[in-house]
């Protein structure tokens, strides 16, 4: 969420943020809203004010045994016009939060302006693509003849996009979680939180899927539940509405989950497999930090996900998305794309972003700093790594001419087999 007053001050930045997102938030409103609130709060303070001196001029004629009678019926109609204020100004404040809630975080300035992914930026490749001695297959032929995955009765379960691991495949999948969780926890210093996969609409509003993607998750109606999209929103609101010292600061969580999505925005794009899942697995990083760290904080978390795919031996690229393809909460997003070489393309296995104080906001998550003063900290999260993708990357990369898949040694303790 942005500070109301920061709008009112920078109009025009907000206006220009709204545009190079492509977002639709009306500002017109929020300004109507805002100086509508504005003026009731200044009636309702000088109305209790009025309040305040009647009810000492009161007390001091009834101590001096005075007629208080005019003061008194005067009192009752402040008082109704205080009661018939307070509640216009309470639905202002709510008017005004619903509109807030709608606003998009507002791009750093190093973020490339445009419309859609054809403006990032690609500001690093690592390794080299693959060579092969035979035509490489895509991961579904390789999963299929070594009968890993079994995607037609995960349908028949659950419909499509409800993947079913299966043999190896189960094995493989596990192994990649496990590593990378241990990765992170012994290389990188994070703490595991093992969080729940249900979250109410609070804890959604407050890192920001809520209002705006609600179409786009699994709600549960009887109890007003929502499967979680990623676990950066349970882990991102385990500090909600409390205060941190900085000195505890920062606080570096990992957790792995399931995670759930619709993908109702996803007609048209390649599903083909692994590729676009409505339940899948994933390993989260997530950062509490004070602001002015926020920056080399979102700079270390993306060496902390380039470091799984380099142990892997994966050919990579980052790119620094453009204003038109940041999600709606970020100010800025690193995506880091591997290489499938069956598929023959580039496909994203971790976005790494920074939402600067826009998610604490939202959430009320504060701290207090060494003068005292409570602040809202920043708050980042980074795919350490989703699996799907990376299992695809996998599976084509390490593909043998007879069919079989070896993965690399550094998954022998985990794997404990050659596929």
């Amino acid at each position: 969420m942005i500070d109301i007053k920061f709008i009112r001050n920078n109009l025009e930045i907000m206006r220009e943020a709204i545009k190079n997102k492509n977002e639709k938030a009306d500002l017109e409103v929020l300004i109507a809203i805002d100086e509508q609130r504005r003026k009731l709060q200044f009636d309702f303070d000088n109305l209790k004010a009025e309040q305040n001196a009647m009810s000492q001029t009161i007390a001091n004629k009834k101590k001096a045994k005075e007629d208080a009678t005019a003061e008194i019926d005067e009192m009752t109609k402040v008082a109704n016009d205080l009661k018939r204020i307070s509640a216009a100004l309470s639905e202002a404040n709510t008017n005004l939060d619903n509109v807030l809630l709608t606003l998009p975080n507002i791009p750093q300035t190093e973020v490339p302006v445009g419309r859609d992914e054809s403006s990032n930026e690609i500001v690093k490749t690592w390794g080299e693509k693959p060579a092969f001695s035979f035509t490489p297959k895509d991961h579904l032929e390789i999963a299929t003849q070594n009968k890993l995955l079994d995607l037609m009765r995960g349908a028949k379960i659950s419909g499509s996009g409800f993947p079913v691991y299966t043999g190896q495949g189960a094995r493989l999948e596990r192994a990649l979680i496990s590593f990378m969780l241990e990765f992170h926890l012994q290389k990188h210093g994070y703490e595991e939180l093992m969080v729940p996969l249900l979250v109410n609409r609070k804890t959604m509003t407050g890192t920001g899927q809520l209002p705006k993607l609600e179409d786009d998750m699994y709600h549960v109606n009887e109890d007003d539940l929502f499967l979680i999209p990623t676990a950066e929103v349970p882990v991102t609101n385990f500090f909600a509405d409390e205060v941190l010292l900085s000195r505890d600061l920062p606080k570096c969580f990992v957790s792995y989950t399931p995670c759930f999505r619709r993908e109702a925005g996803s007609y048209g794009k390649d599903t083909k497999g692994l590729q676009r899942l409505h339940q899948f697995n994933k390993v989260e990083m997530v950062r509490f930090v004070q602001p002015e760290t926020s920056a080399t904080a979102l700079e270390e978390m993306l060496a902390n996900a380039e470091a799984i795919l380099q142990a892997f031996g994966l050919h990579y690229r980052v790119l620094n998305l453009c204003t038109g393809d940041l999600s709606f909460a970020s100010q800025r997003t690193y995506d880091l794309e591997v290489w499938a070489p069956g598929s023959q393309k580039y496909l994203e296995v971790s976005s790494v972003s920074n939402f600067g104080e826009f998610q604490a906001r939202r959430a009320n998550i504060r701290f207090k700093d060494e003068s005292g003063k409570v602040k809202h900290l920043h708050t980042l999260n980074g795919s350490g790594l989703a699996t799907p993708r990376l299992m695809i990357a996998l599976l084509e990369t390490y593909q043998q001419a007879d069919g079989s898949i070896k993965m690399p040694d550094v998954l022998d303790p985990w794997l404990k087999l050659t596929l």
